[in-house]
């Protein structure tokens, strides 16, 4: 392999106006398809095998044309003090709120009047209108979203406090400053990395253009895929980190081969088939974890995997031909001061990673304990996990779905925003029993008489939990409707649906991890021919993937330090968290161990001792690693800022994770390990090392291939010509 990407490598750098040409058309065409596909017209989440989805799919064949899947809304009136919502002015100004909504919009289905569906609270202070839609919140129309908020507002200042809540206002989520900052950072990093403009901002600049062309592919393909709309942040947030990393190992390689008195065309190729191999394997490990989301069944899932892994593919193939054409242009500009001046080899003395690994050689026991004891200790919270779907009472205070929700629950009770519906496959009598089951149960708070279909052959039953939608209370209550009443009455809902999804995370879990540790497991024997080393690998990823999951908790569950990350209130743990780290994570987390671990092995394999052959990976990786990982940390910051709490959490677990996997495990904890192990870390079972391909890695074919070419290190690099 280090052969071919050699070659690759000196083609790309060779050829360089016609490789950038080619990555420049395919960012236009990409671009031009985004602008003018049509705008997507669902982004339907369905949950196959579940009851609450078999209950959706009944309703939508007994039930036609009521959007049982559709968007829904509830305005909410507030007397003020002392008043109520019975007065004659305030109920003319809810009258006229409804006259309104029934003719803003064509995708209406229904808008109840409060007055006559029972729909103000006991007390009289507060009262709601439903509105419900034909199609999901994906597929209403601007004019739709606005005549809603327009009546909102209109009623608002006719001495009433009116809010709108509901997932008919969901939309894109709002994107903050905080992913321009975390550019901004990584460009700091790359600088004080490299030393020169030009070499910081090529890893950006082709970070940009990958993210550029997956992103506005998944734009173009949105309406035919069915795609939703957080499916193209979770591919800018991965193809951003990982293309800026790719990148900046390939170009510090370069500079590294300069350093060692190679031509530059022989520099990039012996970049390339260096580096880039171990750019190659990382980035296959990324795509497992994202490809493998496809077990859990779940198509929004399975689609967000495949287009992340998709990005993560464009910018593997971009650090192995656009930056070294880029190099090519870029000529001496690449190369810092110092380094043009003639200094000697950098790569000899001693620096921060070699004194790092010294250190850690000395004291391997009290380093090994000190970070899995620390790391142990942050996962604690872990324990307490709780899983659950965010709803409109995790949004900010500022918001008027969040104030809506909390007048909801003052007025009618916790229950009232999660209300269960409950489909019954019979006639009128099997659903007035069901009803009357129901009735018999504890944790509802009401429950509405059936409401058969025209064929009389189906009914539909609204059962009000008497306590919050994420509480364990309710989630009883779906359990004791389901086991009390027979195979022909489902339970649906979102509270449902939620509870559903959480149950299926938690099955897909161990089948999950299984799959992608076992097929990550067999990369990376293959990748450093050694059996002892992937394990550590995968427990250390497991170790950091806990601890990230312990922080999640803290913050989003128990509130630790929750204003400082704009957590107004915390609730479950999003449902998919776990298993979506688990992904993620273990794809970057293999980034580190692939480059910090290959350069050790390929001065193992040149004949270096153990002890040496990680001082060695050390003085040469380290830095970049670091680099690497606080970039990433930046750039995942960067989506905390965002107002939609489910990508606030992906974008905190993920920087806290990488946070704990780079400086912890891969920069502490595998060291010391490897330290401990000797040459026992790299042994490999005869059996094993003969069925084995070897993928070459460590350039020992390459080394050949070179001597026997005459492409060897030459005299120090013309710096002067590009």
């Amino acid at each position: 392999m280090a052969t071919f990407l050699y070659k690759l490598g000196r083609s790309a750098f060779r050829r360089r106006r016609l490789v950038a040409l080619l990555w420049v058309a395919l960012l236009a065409i990409a671009g031009v398809g985004a602008a003018t596909a049509p705008a997507p017209t669902s982004g339907s989440f369905s949950i196959p095998g579940t009851e609450a989805q078999r209950a959706f799919d009944l309703l939508e064949e007994r039930f036609p044309g009521a959007g049982a899947d559709g968007a829904t809304a509830r305005i909410v009136f507030k007397a003020p003090e002392g008043q109520k919502m019975t007065a004659a002015g305030h109920k003319a100004v809810v009258e006229e709120t409804v006259s309104a909504l029934k003719s803003g919009s064509d995708q209406i289905v229904s808008v109840t009047d409060p007055y006559t569906a029972q729909a103000v609270s006991r007390d009289g202070s507060t009262a709601y209108v439903s509105v419900a839609y034909k199609v999901n919140s994906m597929e209403l129309t601007d004019e739709t979203r606005e005549a809603l908020t327009q009546a909102g507002e209109n009623a608002q200042g006719k001495g009433l406090t009116v809010e709108v809540g509901g997932d008919a206002l969901q939309t894109m989520p709002a994107t903050g400053a905080g992913e321009i900052v975390g550019v901004v950072i990584a460009g700091i990093v790359l600088v004080l990395t490299f030393g020169s403009l030009v070499a910081a901002g090529l890893p950006l600049l082709t970070a940009i253009i990958g993210v550029g062309i997956g992103v506005s592919s998944i734009a173009a393909l949105a309406n035919v895929l069915d795609l939703g709309s957080t499916t193209s942040t979770l591919a800018m947030m991965i193809g951003l980190a990982v293309g800026i990393d790719y990148a900046l190992f390939i170009v510090s390689r370069y500079r590294a081969e300069l350093a060692e008195g190679r031509e530059k065309e022989d520099a990039a190729g012996h970049a390339v088939g260096t580096a880039g191999s171990a750019v190659v394997f990382a980035g296959l490990t990324v795509v497992i974890a994202l490809v493998g989301l496809a077990v859990v069944n779940i198509p929004m899932l399975t689609k967000m995997g495949f287009a992340a892994a998709g990005t993560v593919v464009i910018a593997v193939l971009i650090a192995l031909t656009l930056i070294p054409a880029l190099l090519g242009f870029a000529g001496d500009k690449v190369i810092g001061r110092k380094q043009r001046k003639g200094t000697a080899k950098a790569s000899d003395k001693p620096n921060g990673g070699t004194r790092w690994a010294r250190f850690v050689l000395r004291r391997p026991v009290m380093v090994l304990v000190v970070g899995v004891l620390g790391l142990g200790a942050i996962a604690l919270p872990a324990a307490s996990l709780e899983m659950g779907l965010p709803d409109d009472g995790v949004k900010p205070t500022s918001t008027s779905e969040r104030r809506a929700y909390d007048a909801l629950s003052d007025g009618f009770g916790p229950g009232f925003n999660g209300p269960l519906l409950v489909v019954v496959d019979g006639d009128k009598a099997t659903a007035d029993k069901t009803v009357s089951t129901i009735k018999g149960l504890e944790g509802w708070a009401a429950v509405t008489p059936a409401t058969p279909n025209k064929a009389g052959d189906a009914a539909m039953i609204t059962v009000v939990p008497k306590d919050r939608p994420s509480s364990a209370a309710t989630e009883s209550l779906v359990h004791d409707i389901r086991d009390a009443t027979g195979d022909d009455v489902l339970v649906t809902g979102a509270t449902a649906m939620n509870i559903d999804f959480s149950q299926k995370m938690n099955d897909a879990l161990v089948p999950y991890l299984a799959l992608v540790v076992g097929l990550a497991f067999l990369l990376l024997t293959l990748v450093f021919r050694s059996v002892l080393v992937p394990l550590k690998a995968a427990l250390g990823f497991l170790l950091s993937v806990v601890a990230a999951l312990g922080a999640v908790v803290a913050v989003f569950q128990w509130g630790w330090l929750g204003s400082l990350f704009g957590v107004e209130q915390t609730g479950p743990i999003m449902s998919m968290m776990p298993i979506f780290m688990v992904g993620v994570v273990f794809g970057l987390a293999m980034d580190y161990e692939v480059f910090l671990v290959t350069r050790m092995r390929e001065a193992y394999v040149h004949g270096e001792r153990p002890g040496e052959a990680i001082v060695t990976g050390f003085r040469h990786s380290a830095r970049v690693v670091v680099a690497a990982a606080v970039i990433m940390i930046a750039v995942f910051s960067g989506f905390i800022g965002m107002t939609d709490q489910m990508i606030k959490m992906i974008g905190f677990g993920l920087a806290v994770a990488v946070l704990f996997d780079a400086f912890v495990v891969r920069m502490a904890i595998v060291p010391a390990v490897l330290a401990l192990l000797g040459h026992k870390a790299w042994w490999l079972p005869k059996w094993l090392d003969r069925i084995l391909p070897n993928v070459d890695v460590e350039g020992e074919g390459l080394a050949k291939h070179t001597r026997e070419t005459g492409e060897t290190a030459g005299t120090k690099p013309d710096l002067v010509k590009a």
